[in-house]
């Protein structure tokens, strides 16, 4: 059975799992899903056709599935969906999508921390941390593990491979490319070793990310061709992975590199 604040406002057509707990003066417009054991703390607000995951935490003053913040946008049904046991944190937004029947998705097991924004469109991996006030325009695509520092801003259109690291305050304005770090406007410095190794990475696929890293971004020659040259050389899925991300065709071009 849920546990419902009498304060709180739901719509006829909500669905509310096993044992939600809703808290005081949370309103939930629309036909909402919200998963087994998840927790809406007080003044939470969730409209639209949203579906959150079991066993989240939402904590006050969070909006999520509003309409987007895009001039395109003329009413049509629109959805946002979050994982399973992803924790939302005060003030977060996050925007149902742009186009008709088009989704904003959060993964699972995500961290999104007080007044981070999370953008119509955006794909969000699993295991993605957003430090307070982080920022995701439009149609961004996160991996899974991604850390981004507090204040960091990723720019519409733009993708963050998995296990990427933005460094608070930072801006991107093109394609992240996985494993590595990023500070200031676009600028690479280096692998993300400390990530790689907290999340189980052997040594030997840490050291060939390293020697792919260098290859990819440090020699000042077209990326793409050096990819090209590498392919059939990595042993690894991690390496496949990085070579197949610099060869996928891109809108914003690949930060850190010649493209």
């Amino acid at each position: 059975m849920s546990n419902i604040h009498p304060t709180a406002v739901i719509n006829a057509s909500a669905k509310l799992g096993r044992d939600v707990e809703i808290g005081p003066y949370v309103v939930i417009e629309g036909p909402v899903e919200i998963g087994d054991g998840t927790k809406l703390l007080a003044q939470v607000h969730i409209c639209g056709h949203t579906t959150i995951g079991p066993e989240c935490v939402i904590h006050p003053f969070a909006a999520i599935g509003g309409p987007p913040q895009d001039h395109a946008y003329h009413g049509e049904r629109s959805y946002c969906r979050v994982g399973a046991r992803t924790v939302i944190r005060e003030h977060v937004s996050i925007h149902r999508g742009t186009a008709p029947e088009s989704t904003t998705t959060v993964g699972s097991d995500c961290m999104l921390m007080a007044t981070s924004h999370v953008a119509h469109n955006c794909t969000v991996g699993d295991h993605v941390v957003m430090v307070n006030a982080a920022l995701l325009a439009g149609h961004v695509e996160l991996g899974h593990h991604v850390l981004i520092g507090g204040g960091g801003a990723i720019h519409q259109f733009c993708r963050v491979g998995e296990f990427t690291m933005i460094a608070g305050l930072s801006r991107i304005t093109q394609d992240a490319a996985p494993y590595m770090c990023f500070t200031e406007r676009n600028v690479l410095s280096g692998l993300n070793r400390v990530g790689l190794r907290r999340n189980g990475f052997e040594r030997e696929v840490i050291n060939e990310l390293h020697e792919l890293e260098r290859q990819l971004f440090r020699e000042q020659r077209p990326v793409r061709k050096v990819a090209e040259e590498l392919r059939g050389t990595v042993k690894s899925d991690a390496a496949r992975r990085l070579i197949d991300f610099v060869l996928t065709d891109t809108r914003r071009g690949i930060a850190g590199c010649r493209t």
